[in-house]
């Protein structure tokens, strides 16, 4: 646990920079951080059948980081962002969703990239992670009809930030 504890381990949500570290380190960080969200998982469900089939209030409180992290742990490629916050490489982008507690994931990428057309496929493998992750998933279409997921916590399940 040592590179997270000194650096602060940090999910790539689409907005930073291109990850400068080599794909092995990352890697090893990424499942580092996965498996310690799993044991918060295990130690704060443990009255569900199964605790690691559904988000941790500290997944909850931290809905962009934690689906940034199941999106990295299951392969996707994140967008990135030059100094300036120009786009330089297509990929998904998480941020806050249109209500609280909720994440917009969208396929995005420079001009040129093909990520529009890209999009409903990377779309499908993001949905079936986060699913897999315990998350609900909706599909919807956007401005100039480009898709995007709205994801949220199961039913029943309510982070510490109140819904309005």
């Amino acid at each position: 646990m040592g590179t997270e504890e000194s650096s602060g381990f940090e999910p790539a949500t689409g907005d930073g920079p291109p990850i400068a570290e080599s794909a092995a380190t990352r890697a090893a960080s990424v499942r580092t951080a996965f498996e310690g969200l799993l044991q918060i998982r295990r130690l704060t469900g443990s009255g569900r059948p199964d605790p690691e089939a559904a988000p941790a209030p500290w997944e909850l409180n931290r809905p962009v980081r934690a689906v940034a992290l199941a999106l990295e742990r299951s392969g996707a490629t994140p967008s990135a962002v030059d100094p300036s916050g120009r786009r330089v490489s297509a990929g998904y982008r998480v941020s806050d969703g249109e209500s609280a507690g909720s994440v917009r994931v969208e396929w995005t990428g420079p001009p040129g990239s093909g990520a529009a057309h890209d999009e409903e496929e990377a779309l499908a493998g993001c949905a079936a992670a986060l699913r897999e992750a315990g998350w609900t998933v909706l599909l919807y279409r956007g401005p100039r009809r480009r898709r995007y997921l709205e994801v949220e916590p199961p039913s029943g399940l309510s982070g510490g930030h109140a819904r309005s």
